[in-house]
């Protein structure tokens, strides 16, 4: 477990980024890996704890301290192999993770966490670059077909362990291009998609195939949700062609703001603002693109997908932006005796507001205020919290300039005509019904359809989405063959 008494003699080394102006005039990544050396000493730092918190403050479970010492010991295509047991997409989840398992290091009680998800980086990047992720196709073949709706981060490692497992898979994306909100939900910026598109290329040479521009099911008229089909296919027809169903759509739905003002133009979700961006950095001619470019942006919503908003109207060009969120400013340590190891409540500042933001918290939209049917400004009060109740604080309305407001406060639900297609019972929060026990996990109540991501647990981390679909190929697999040897 790296050096024993690392933790003593090293400091915590952050990756580094490139300066705001320099990064905001390219849609291209900026962070600065780990070097070797860099790298193989934050992994010393890693100490003999006896009991790695990290391993179940990661959802996927890595193999934190065995990867972490292999790369303090130069073994670095073992740390490969040992990251891969339990992650088949550690670029993503070492681009985008927030590192839950940095807040369980039991380090972290009383100092700098070990840096896990950077080494984790600089172990992906160097294994790319050398070669060694390599396709693994099935040595034997089931005869099984299995079919996965959604090609997220759940659906594609739910149909990497399946195809590994011999079995015919085949991936539906309604959108033109794979990766679901991987694709469209986060700016290039933050993951630049050939990450993506390598991933695709492995899987196809183990023999998933991967079908864009396919609807499955009805979609509904007044959907804002991203939907470049060509082509309708029946849930009946999925049933009867394949052996089993996976549904691993994301949660796609966007909370409103039921405000006055909400019908002027000028206000629009994130996710119809996001990925018209991804689109044309992918080289597609896009009619009335929603733009920040000289205008003053209101982001409503203080989460990562506001945060994206912030960098993307940033690039723009945007004549300034300002981020809201309903809860008052979080402390800027966190009480460490009280949280750890779960995730603790603090002041998180992101790249993103780094490069220019307003950040204003405890605020409320009370109305859009409107000329000639386009948004100029809002209307705010500010808020206290008194017993878990949101009171409004008297005398503070004000005004906020704005010519483009962008609605960031999360997702409700995934598109429920999937789900109704199926027939497949949702629970109270709109999301398919499925539990995730050992035997039977995320099976619906419709027999041989499975759910799983955001679509079974609703909106959350990208390395969630991975640890559901790798759960949900298992019980796939058990369902099939009657048993599995896939990890859980």
């Amino acid at each position: 477990m790296g050096k024993v008494t690392g933790f003593l003699e090293y400091e915590r080394l952050e990756e580094g980024y490139e300066p705001p102006q320099a990064r905001l005039k390219t849609w291209k990544e900026f962070v600065i890996t780990l070097a070797e050396d860099q790298a193989k000493v934050q992994g010393a730092r890693c100490m003999d704890c006896g009991t790695p918190f990290c391993n179940n403050g990661c959802p996927v479970n890595n193999i934190i301290p065995d990867f972490n010492d292999l790369v303090y010991r130069g073994d670095w295509a073992n740390a490969l192999t040992t990251l891969h047991q339990t992650n088949n997409f550690p670029e993503f989840t070492g681009r985008v993770c927030p590192a839950p398992c940095e807040a369980a290091c039991t380090l972290n009680v009383n100092d700098d966490a070990v840096g896990i998800k950077s080494i984790e980086h600089a172990i992906i990047d160097r294994a790319w670059a050398e070669g060694w992720v390599q396709p693994q196709p099935a040595a034997v073949k089931t005869g099984k077909k299995v079919a996965v709706v959604g090609s997220g981060p759940a659906g594609l490692a739910a149909a990497q362990q399946l195809a590994r497992a011999g079995h015919e898979v085949t991936v539906f994306e309604k959108n033109s291009r794979l990766g679901g909100l991987l694709r469209y939900g986060i700016p290039d910026f933050k993951m630049e998609k050939s990450h993506i598109d390598r991933r695709v290329a492995q899987m196809q040479a183990e023999g998933v195939v991967f079908r864009t521009g396919v609807l499955v099911g009805a979609w509904p008229a007044d959907s804002k949700v991203t939907n470049d089909a060509k082509e309708t296919i029946t849930a009946d027809q999925l049933k009867a062609e394949f052996d089993a169903v996976l549904l691993a759509g994301g949660s796609e739905t966007s909370r409103d703001l039921p405000v006055p003002g909400r019908e002027l133009d000028g206000v629009y979700y994130a996710m119809e603002f996001l990925p018209q961006q991804n689109k044309v950095n992918a080289g597609d001619k896009l009619k009335g693109q929603i733009k920040a470019t000289g205008k003053h942006v209101i982001v409503i919503g203080g989460g990562d997908t506001g945060s994206d908003c912030v960098g993307t109207s940033n690039r723009h060009g945007a004549a300034s932006v300002t981020q809201f969120e309903l809860l008052p400013q979080p402390p800027i340590e966190e009480n460490r005796p009280l949280t750890w190891p779960y995730w603790p409540i603090k002041l998180r500042t992101s790249s993103s507001h780094d490069e220019g933001c307003q950040r204003e918290f405890a605020i409320s939209t009370k109305e859009l205020v409107g000329s000639k049917g386009r948004v100029t400004a809002l209307k705010t009060v500010r808020v206290e919290w008194q017993g878990g109740k949101m009171v409004e604080v008297a005398g503070s309305e004000q005004e906020y300039k704005a010519d483009l407001v962008l609605l960031a406060m999360g997702f409700v639900a995934p598109v429920a005509s999937v789900l109704e297609a199926f027939g497949v019972d949702k629970d109270g929060r709109g999301n398919a019904r499925a539990g995730t026990d050992d035997a039977g996990g995320y099976a619906t109540n419709v027999a041989k359809v499975f759910a799983a991501g955001d679509m079974r647990r609703g909106q959350s981390l990208v390395v969630w989405a991975i640890r559901e679909g790798r759960q949900a190929a298992r019980s796939v697999d058990e369902f099939l063959m009657g048993a599995s040897t896939l990890p859980r």
